[in-house]
């Protein structure tokens, strides 16, 4: 099943980030350039960086100049993130494009890399949620809370694999079809943003 492929690949490359835990550790992807394998490793990748530069930026003693260096940086973060669920998407409507359609098939509400994209959060969530649980200068109710927390995640992990398998099914058997749209985001376009072309 993909979401198999795609946990293992996520637990991998968060793994990897903590041996250092460090949002400048560069990235050693161990997948072949462009596989798909290679673009789920560096989509969680970019995630778990991201995740913790969202950290660091709500510390309330940050100084100014720092907080929005990396504010620019989750900004560029946001949008290489994006590219790559477009990009993941392009491998699927690519190796969906010779199946034929069954009368009545229907497009999803989410396009399965945005599916994939909620994924690879929701193994971020359950990483740092198991280390809560874990946490041994925590107390017993802050940790048993957090397990609360964790079980429903695992639930909710598995729920979304389920669904993920079951859409690329239906789209392998037509039964649904791929209709992807680009983000089109505005902020970060000279030509888009009213505050950029201003100047």
């Amino acid at each position: 099943m993909f979401s198999h492929l795609c946990n293992t690949i996520f637990k991998a490359a968060i793994d990897q980030y903590h041996v250092t835990d460090y949002v400048d550790t560069p990235i050693s992807n161990p997948y072949e350039v462009k596989t798909i394998e290679f673009y789920l490793f560096l989509k969680n990748w970019i995630d778990t960086v991201q995740w913790h530069l969202e950290d660091i930026i709500r510390n309330p003693e940050i100084d100014p100049v720092e907080a929005l260096q990396i504010k620019r940086r989750i900004d560029k973060s946001n949008q290489d993130r994006t590219d790559l669920v477009e990009l993941i998407d392009s491998y699927f409507l690519d190796k969906y494009k010779g199946v034929a359609k069954m009368d009545g098939a229907s497009i999803n509400t989410e396009s399965p890399a945005w599916a994939i994209d909620r994924l690879s959060i929701l193994a971020l969530k359950i990483y740092h949620m198991q280390q809560e649980t874990d946490r041994k200068e925590a107390s017993d109710a802050h940790r048993a809370e957090c397990k609360k927390k964790l079980d429903i995640l695992l639930e909710q992990q598995v729920d979304l694999s389920s669904a993920i398998d079951l859409l690329l099914s239906d789209i392998e058997a037509g039964r649904k079809w791929m209709k992807v749209y680009k983000q089109m985001k505005m902020y970060n376009d000279p030509a888009l943003n009213p505050v950029l072309y201003a100047k």
